[in-house]
């Protein structure tokens, strides 16, 4: 997505593009009307974010310009002046929203977000849509199988989900697939990323907040739970979340009750929540970092989600289904991998799971130029990896060292257990120990454990 940032001060411009460069935008800048005019003539933009006070035209001039030229594209007003007229005269020139200094960087990232969402033609909206919403896969691997049927069983009820499993394992496709079989699925879902809420903000973004609240709180804001209302909300990396905001949270999932930042007035929400972790939450109340009765609240059923490297007889299946996600983005022919990519694929231990898989598909795809998906497009960096495995040799058994006897490929599963159950054992069932010197995190561990039945 490309932002066209139009501000006369160097230093915001500069700062508010590093921010939203940092989010994953494209971004191109400029100080002057006249300049971002002529941009708009050279380049297709998504957005605009324009200063009111520029040393040419001003932003309504601007917008009204952009408005004739580029009737679809979204732009926000940024300005220093609170002006209720001013923001009254964007909005009936076509400015999509009206934003004031000092800029509040996570709202701000939420308004872009809106109005992207709400621009484009209705082809783009609905190619858009059909990409979203992909379909779940079950592939054929014994405990995904199982992780899918109970998905089906919990996604009807009200209970609680609390997902365990690494980063980019997909837990948020997971969690919006619950959604969709439930009875809430013509209700908002609500995604928020609990490691990105700071301390001050957390409150703020959760439960909204009055006009006045804190400095920079220039009109009152609805916070995700009101978002929510109905539907589903769900609280990626939720062991991330501050101590403080953990009672405020508790209380809403008890007695569907929030209260804005800087309001007494209690507010009802029907919500459902999902939450999901790549942490060990159990260890964490141990710790009194995150609050047990928070954590049994979250947690009245629990999956486990298993690494791409642990469902590795799925991989063809992933990579058909990115391959065609990527053809539609991309406007390309569907293309096979290679069987030396496939090869490489299979020995690559995939520590950013599906999200690092379906990547390296789309710029594979980007990058193909023959009939078939090349080991010329992988990236660099599993290349040097495929290329050191293929150097180093296999060292002797009796020479092995329990940080690297846990390979599942080459044990069976007997031995597995027996290899967990032995580290287990040797750190006194301490599992973040146990999970260290086997060389895996502890979501893996947890779920190895609950896999073999493993007592401790």
């Amino acid at each position: 997505m490309r932002i066209l940032v139009v501000d006369d001060d160097p230093a915001f411009n500069q700062l508010v593009s590093n921010y939203l460069q940092r989010q994953g935008f494209m971004i191109t800048s400029r100080h002057s009307s006249k300049g971002g005019l002529e941009e708009l003539s050279k380049d297709k933009f998504d957005l605009v974010l324009a200063d009111y006070k520029l040393p040419d035209l001003d932003g309504l001039a601007l917008i009204k310009k952009i408005k004739s030229s580029y009737a679809g594209l979204p732009v926000i007003l940024i300005t220093n002046y609170a002006d209720i007229r001013i923001a009254v005269d964007s909005i009936k020139l076509g400015a999509y929203e009206f934003v004031t200094k000092p800029v509040n960087p996570d709202e701000l990232l939420k308004v872009i977000k809106q109005a992207m969402a709400k621009s484009g033609t209705q082809e783009e909206r609905s190619l858009q849509k059909s990409i979203d919403s992909s379909e779940y896969i079950i592939g054929q691997n014994t405990h995904t199988n199982q992780l899918w049927k109970h998905v089906t069983m919990v996604a009807p009820t009200k209970m609680c989900v609390l997902m365990i499993g690494e980063s980019g394992t997909g837990k948020e496709h997971i969690a919006r697939t619950i959604h969709k079989l439930s009875r809430r699925n013509n209700s908002p879902f609500v995604a928020v990323d609990c490691g990105a809420l700071s301390v001050d903000l957390a409150g703020s973004e959760l439960f909204g907040h009055v006009k006045g609240a804190f400095t920079g709180a220039h009109i009152d804001k609805k916070g995700l739970f009101e978002e929510a209302h109905g539907g589903t909300l769900f609280l990626d990396e939720v062991g991330n979340l501050p101590y403080e905001v953990q009672v405020l949270l508790l209380r809403a999932i008890q007695e569907g009750i929030i209260k804005k930042v800087g309001n007494n007035q209690e507010i009802k929400v029907d919500v459902r929540l999902i939450a999901a972790t790549n942490e060990d939450l159990d260890s964490a109340t141990e710790e009194n970092t995150f609050r047990n009765d928070l954590y049994h609240r979250l947690n009245e059923f629990e999956l486990n989600v298993p690494p791409l490297k642990d469902r590795l007889d799925d991989l063809d299946e992933f990579c058909q289904f990115f391959i065609k996600q990527a053809c539609i983005e991309l406007e390309k022919t569907p293309l096979p991998i290679s069987t030396e990519v496939r090869d490489i694929f299979q020995t690559y231990h995939w520590p950013g799971n599906l999200r690092e898989l379906k990547n390296i598909i789309r710029r594979a795809v980007l990058l193909a130029t023959g009939d078939q998906i090349t080991i010329e497009s992988l990236p660099t960096g599993l290349m040097e990896d495929h290329r050191k495995k293929q150097a180093t040799p296999l060292a002797p058994a009796n020479d092995l060292v329990l940080q690297e006897e846990l390979n599942i490929k080459n044990h069976s599963q007997v031995q597995e257990k027996q290899l967990i159950e032995n580290a287990l054992e040797k750190y006194k069932y301490n599992k973040t120990k146990a999970a260290n010197a086997l060389s895996i995190d502890r979501s893996t561990l947890y779920y190895k454990i609950k896999q073999y039945s493993i007592d401790c």
